[in-house]
């Protein structure tokens, strides 16, 4: 099957500043994906590239297998979900999303705005203004306010970003559920790393402008391509030129026999983190290393001896 939307080579330069450099990328249909990355690496500006708000240097964005460069915002057919979620204060939450639909003239707009609100769980507040609803609620009208309208790809602009972090895991879930039900293609433009991962069936990590790994999560979290990928996405100890993620690295005691990889070292403090402890360690050569471990497996204290240990298998190495 064709991919729903694809960039080709697209770059976009500004004066004294290059965005997004000769970025390639296909999104298959009806996938929930995810453009990962720091502050500044671009991944903004590639969202209103495919929106339409910015135009491309260079290259090109197809969206169902047409050149879609020179179309304005609303002769494409994708919807975009800001981060400050831009309702109206004075409308109702009905009013917000029955909206566009109102301004394309479409037909059967009082059973399409009903399925949207129910969609998205706010049946019963339809008469209830921004200002009268939680945030998350306004998030959930903005999600409607779009998804009704159709589009082939729903563009998500940091919009967990606002939340509170209990309401951000939850959105989190019910967003994943919301896009499988309705069955329209995600891109989520986020830096959060336990979004992208926990709601992604693909995701592009970006840097710099550039994409440096595409793939599923567990596999550019497991299999990173590149240093910068790796350690964007999560902790990693670096020891001799490997990578190794503190929930890979057990402690155990100087005296007990040890696998392969190991080496010695000085507990020098933990956190508690309430389903884990993160116990540092100190390693020989002044090395400072974590290692994640199970409440009840967290017994070590300040000044221990111990032996840092993991499997070859969850070495993070380059070619």
């Amino acid at each position: 099957m064709p991919p729903i939307l694809e960039l080709r080579k697209l770059v976009k330069h500004y004066p004294g500043q290059q965005a997004v450099r000769e970025i390639s990328l296909a999104i298959p249909r009806g996938s929930f994906f995810s453009l990962l990355g720091p502050s500044g690496c671009g991944k903004t500006t590639t969202l209103r590239l495919i929106a339409g708000f910015e135009q491309p240097t260079s290259g090109e964005v197809l969206l169902n297998g047409e050149i879609v460069n020179h179309r304005k915002p609303y002769e494409r057919n994708v919807s975009t979900v800001f981060q400050n979620y831009a309702l109206f204060p004075h409308l109702t939450a009905r009013a917000n999303v029955e909206f566009g639909l109102k301004r394309h003239r479409a037909t059967d707009i009082d059973r399409r705005v009903r399925e949207a609100l129910e969609l998205v769980g706010l049946t019963g507040k339809e008469s209830r203004r921004p200002a009268q609803l939680s945030g998350g609620e306004r998030q959930r009208v903005a999600l409607a306010r779009s998804l009704v309208l159709q589009p082939d790809v729903l563009l998500l602009d940091e919009p967990l970003a606002a939340l509170d972090p209990k309401l951000r895991k939850q959105m989190r879930v019910e967003l994943k559920a919301m896009q499988r039900h309705a069955g329209v293609t995600f891109l989520l433009v986020t830096h959060d790393q336990q979004e992208a991962l926990s709601m992604s069936d693909g995701l592009a990590v970006m840097n710099e402008g550039r994409i440096e790994q595409v793939g599923s999560p567990e596999g550019v979290y497991l299999r990173p391509s590149t240093r910068f990928v790796a350690s964007f996405l999560g902790a990693v100890n670096w020891i001799s030129g490997a990578g190794i993620r503190p929930e890979s690295v057990r402690l155990l005691a100087p005296g007990d026999d040890t696998p392969d990889r190991h080496v010695r070292g000085v507990v020098s403090g933990s956190v508690f983190l309430g389903d884990c402890v993160q116990v540092q360690v100190r390693l020989s050569g002044e090395v400072d290393a974590v290692a994640q471990l199970p409440r009840g497996a967290a017994l070590f204290q300040p000044g221990d001896a111990v032996q840092f240990t993991w499997s070859a298998a969850d070495e993070i190495t380059f070619l």
